[in-house]
């Protein structure tokens, strides 16, 4: 049986990813939106771990909230992308500054 302690380092290894993603890679956006949902991976991943070893399903309703913003912010988010790829045919973060007015 997987225990509590493997779980934790799985989401540990998602977080991590996630986390290096954001700090290595600055110029895409599509892959910090990516490294963004990593890292909720990794936060659902705890939840219903802790969730089923203490035999409680208040973590799993979590879940279900986080995934419905990280539906909600892959949607918006690439919507916005289009919109930006449109209007300057670049999605390099570096070139997206501009925006700040």
């Amino acid at each position: 049986m997987i225990g509590l302690y493997e779980y934790l380092i799985v989401a540990a290894m998602l977080f991590g990813i996630g986390v290096a993603g954001i700090y290595i890679n600055r110029k895409n956006v599509i892959i910090l939106l990516m490294c963004i949902e990593l890292i909720l991976l990794a936060v659902n991943t705890n939840f219903v771990a802790f969730s089923h070893f203490l035999q409680n399903q208040v973590g799993e309703v979590f879940v279900f909230f986080i995934l419905t913003v990280a539906a909600a912010e892959a949607a918006i988010g690439l919507a916005i992308l289009v919109a930006v790829f449109r209007s300057r045919n670049t999605i390099n973060v570096e070139e997206l500054d501009s925006l700040k007015g």
